[in-house]
């Protein structure tokens, strides 16, 4: 039975691959659309219309359009260090 940190790891990585589907990276849209299921509090709470722009600037370290799942794991990193400053 996967413990609970484990199950954090699969649904992060399902996630991920759900919304970036077989094409193994997400794009701004594709970025934009799981921002939008999976931490809508986080897009609503921002004051700045470019937030989106951004992330994805900063995470798009090859500055090709993509974002694989090392940067979005980074981004979820980031997310939670964040929120738990917030708390």
């Amino acid at each position: 039975m996967p413990s609970q940190m484990e199950h954090a790891m699969e649904t992060m990585m399902f996630t991920f691959h759900k919304f970036a589907g077989d094409k193994g990276y997400l794009t701004k849209e594709d970025l934009r659309l799981l921002m939008e299921k999976e931490f809508p509090g986080f897009l609503e709470n921002q004051k700045d219309p470019l937030a989106m722009d951004k992330i994805m600037k900063d995470l798009d370290q090859c500055r090709d359009g993509k974002v694989g799942f090392q940067s979005f794991f980074s981004l979820i990193a980031g997310l939670t260090v964040a929120h738990k400053t917030i708390s």
